[in-house]
């Protein structure tokens, strides 16, 4: 029975100690894992599994996670349901069950997981060094994302992803969004606003690439509406991946304002920046404003006035035009009652 366990060597004392013969009578008290692994207990004593164990029974313990007990495998085997590509699957018994999900107010994430770009990695190609739960949300000590100590709480976020994607974080931290977090503005955003939590795909796909303006807006919302007024808000619009984005001149993560040198739209890297996607692009070229606002006063004056005067002046064509339209069929329907029922004049004449 104990063959294929890591627990091979113990015996069964070694974990039924209150058994000291057979047969034995009553039969053996539920056995504790804290006796061997005291620090993975007391971990999992925090954990929101622990904490709400008591009111839900069948919320994982030692054994829902590590399997059966008399052939509990080490977590580098295989065979084991916490081996990483295992994990997933025996997360997603409970994180993936919409009837689970609905009585213990879950979220059911474990399809979201699967479609997203770790998961593929992990499954699909079987890189054991993708992210799995673990990686995330740590093994024993799972909190949950308002607990200020959790790995997932958003102020932990991109210490969390930095695990993996250093470069990032070492960027993230030194462009104004990570300065506004470590400062301590948890509105700040992080590395799920961008990505999310579970579904995050890959940076190539169009789709995502469309999509990522509507979430830069979601915070950037006068940017968005003039961006959304150019050539490149427009054919972003039409579902064209190869066109400027935020990202495209803002970078991704090392985002800077114009006014620090290292900045991608400082004006001194303008033709740089632009020069990327426009070959050949000089100064002239870097005078496109592509944020333009004609409804902001103070900051474009000149394009305020002239987008009022256009307005203005289409109105007054329209007014106009329309008023004009509405005389002439007026006289038309006149004239038309007055000829009579043949088409002459109204005296009979028309010969």
């Amino acid at each position: 029975m104990f063959q294929a366990s890591v627990h091979a060597a113990l015996g069964c004392a070694g974990c039924h100690s209150d058994v000291s013969g057979f047969p034995h009578q009553p039969p053996p008290k539920a056995v504790s894992c804290a006796g061997c692994h005291p620090q993975q207990n007391a971990a999992y004593a925090h954990s929101v599994h622990a904490k709400v164990a008591p009111a839900h029974p069948s919320y994982p313990g030692c054994l829902e996670c590590h399997g059966n007990p008399h052939a509990i495998r080490a977590r580098t085997d295989p065979r084991s349901p916490v081996y990483p590509l295992n994990l997933p699957r025996t997360c997603g018994a409970c994180h993936g069950s919409p009837e689970l999900a609905k009585r213990y107010g879950l979220t059911a994430t474990y399809a979201l997981y699967m479609d997203s770009v770790h998961g593929f990695a992990l499954t699909e190609d079987g890189l054991l060094v993708a992210a799995q739960c673990a990686s995330c949300h740590g093994a024993h000590r799972i909190l949950g994302p308002e607990d200020p100590q959790s790995r997932v709480n958003r102020v932990n976020i991109p210490a969390t992803c930095g695990n993996c994607h250093s470069g990032m974080k070492a960027r993230y931290f030194a462009g104004i969004h990570g300065k506004a977090m470590a400062a301590g503005n948890s509105h700040a955003p992080v590395c799920t606003d961008c990505h999310t939590a579970h579904q995050i795909a890959r940076i190539s796909a169009t789709a995502w690439q469309v999509k990522t303006v509507a979430t830069c807006g979601g915070c950037h919302g006068g940017q968005l509406r003039s961006y959304r007024d150019t050539f490149h808000g427009q054919v972003t619009r039409l579902g064209f991946a190869t066109t400027a984005r935020c990202w495209s001149c803002h970078s991704a993560h090392l985002v800077l304002p114009a006014s620090d040198p290292r900045s991608t739209v400082a004006p001194a890297n303008l033709v740089a920046t632009c020069g990327k996607c426009h070959a050949g692009a000089g100064t002239s070229f870097t005078t496109y404003r592509p944020h333009a606002d004609p409804y902001n006063e103070r900051l474009n004056p000149t394009l305020y006035y002239a987008t009022r005067f256009m307005n203005l002046l289409l109105l007054s064509v329209l007014v106009f035009f329309g008023l004009h339209t509405a005389l002439w069929l007026a006289r038309s329907a006149l004239h038309r009652l007055g000829s009579g029922p043949s088409g002459g004049d109204a005296d009979g004449g028309g010969r």
